[in-house]
């Protein structure tokens, strides 16, 4: 797409004065200084897991799975204990870390637009070209069903495997898509069984090594969005044979299963798939992180690990659908705006700018990546696209410093078979979160989530003062981005 007259960069006024002079000196001073720059920006890459929970990690306290690799880059970089996605579902939250944009202000969900991301609308990758950047993508897209909508056409130069799919039919070779969608280009060829997040991560690698080899000088900017650990819950054999002698070790498979709450709660992490699922993903960070130390790149590259929203641990009463994992103690799962929702791993090691072993409880988003990743490679903010985000650059060398923050969420579309879900809208402000239920069948309510993160303790009625406050200016906040309206009443699904 076309991008909007943003002043983006004193380079790209030099070009224009360089090739008006048309003076060779002028311009070869230019070259000159744009490669000297493009050599300190750093490279970026980003590895986004589908449907990951918060507590699906070793370094947050799982007890079950084995994740050493992302552990290792918790010790070695930032770990923010306090990351959020801007919603519990996957179209909404990847249009929100792409364009640094509440879902809400674009009505996802919603029917005023549909599910996707519109040609017009500024995206990350087309901020990081501007800026310099070669850019890659491979993996789950799921944010338009039509040519134009996929990320070739949204400012990635190369786009491996992201089509209009939201999950593969298997996980092994041939990988097949959902509901007759389609998974993008490049991956058409395999080798039976072949996993698929093995795949994405080889042709990730790939290109992060074509890329340094080129010498062209340029950075890059990867994202390696996994289709896993998204169902169907499928793991590899070796591997979920090692979890179930783990799991049976540790006293089998507990009952009950569920609590019967938000829908239906899975208690326990004791899906021996799905734990084999989450060892690939932590195989795939160690690939990438082996391949930028071999390389030797590893000090001036960002690399970001998160996921797109809770896990799955959640269903409708009477659904019987396979549950995941258990986001305990955080309440709920995907679907929900309570923390099992919309919290999740959120970790960035940069060994340039980030002293190792930094944990911040600063309140953080993953609209806040856009902004972010500009900061860092030096180029001018672009507010008017990524409206919502905020630079965290700052917290790169002051992980403790005071960070005022305020996060919305709106939800008017739930599912309540699928994930037990109803309509809400929140926010959260500093340690407090508001919730707004508009289902007479569900709680809202005050909560501290510092001080019970499982959110079990309404103490609206012990601050009523905050809870009209925080009421009021939630309502306010509906209200200016025009917010489409909840539906209450639809067919359960």
């Amino acid at each position: 797409m076309r991008l909007p007259n943003f002043k983006f960069s004193a380079l790209a006024a030099a070009v224009t004065v360089a090739l008006a002079a048309c003076a060779a000196g002028s311009a070869n001073d230019f070259t000159s200084s744009k490669a000297a720059n493009a050599s300190s920006m750093p490279n970026i890459v980003v590895v986004l897991v589908d449907d990951m929970g918060w507590m699906d990690v070793g370094y947050n306290g799982s007890k079950l799975y084995e994740t050493p690799a992302i552990d290792g880059l918790a010790a070695d970089g930032l770990q923010f204990n306090r990351g959020y996605v801007a919603f519990p579902r996957c179209v909404p939250s990847r249009y929100a870390l792409m364009t640094g944009r509440n879902p809400a202000r674009a009505s996802m969900p919603g029917e005023r637009r549909g599910d996707q991301l519109r040609p017009e609308e500024v995206t990350i990758a087309e901020g990081m070209k501007q800026a310099g950047y070669d850019t890659f993508f491979a993996g789950k897209w799921h944010l338009g069903k039509k040519k134009g909508a996929m990320p070739e056409d949204q400012g990635f130069d190369i786009n491996i495997g992201g089509g209009s799919a939201g999950a593969v039919g298997s996980h092994f070779y041939p990988w097949g898509a959902e509901k007759k969608l389609t998974l993008g280009p490049g991956l058409e060829d395999g080798v039976k069984g072949e996993y698929i997040a093995d795949r994405l991560t080889q042709e990730t690698v790939e290109f992060i090594e074509e890329q340094q080899a080129t010498g062209n000088g340029r950075p890059f900017f990867a994202v390696l969005s996994h289709y896993a650990v998204h169902t169907p819950i499928q793991g590899k054999k070796d591997d979920t044979a090692y979890y179930a002698r783990k799991i049976e070790a540790n006293g089998g498979v507990r009952q009950p299963e569920v609590a019967q709450i938000d829908g239906q709660t899975k208690l326990h992490q004791d899906n021996d798939e799905y734990a084999a699922m989450v060892k690939s993903m932590d195989e795939s960070v160690a690939s990438v992180l082996a391949t930028l130390d071999r390389l030797g790149i590893a000090d001036n590259t960002i690399v970001v690990f998160t996921s797109d929203h809770g896990g799955l641990s959640n269903r409708g009463e009477g659904r019987g659908r396979e549950l995941a994992t258990s986001n305990l103690p955080l309440r709920a799962g995907k679907g929900h705006l309570w923390e099992g929702g919309v919290r999740v791993p959120f970790l960035i090691r940069w060994p340039a700018r980030i002293a190792p072993g930094q944990k911040t409880d600063a309140l953080v988003s993953v609209m806040d990546l856009f902004p972010t990743f500009l900061d860092a490679a030096g180029a001018p903010l672009m507010p008017e696209a990524h409206v919502d985000g905020r630079d965290i650059t700052p917290l790169f060398a002051n992980p403790a410093m005071e960070w005022p923050r305020t996060l919305h969420w709106y939800d008017p579309r739930p599912r309540p078979q699928s994930t037990g879900d109803t309509a809400a809208s929140a926010i959260m402000d500093g340690d407090w979160k508001f919730v707004i239920s508009y289902d007479e069948s569900a709680e809202g309510g005050l909560f501290n989530v510092v001080t019970d993160p499982g959110e079990t303790r309404n103490v609206a009625a012990q601050n009523p003062e905050r809870a009209a406050r925080m009421e009021q200016s939630l309502n306010g906040w509906l209200k200016s981005i025009d917010a489409t309206k909840p539906r209450l009443g639809r067919k359960k699904r």
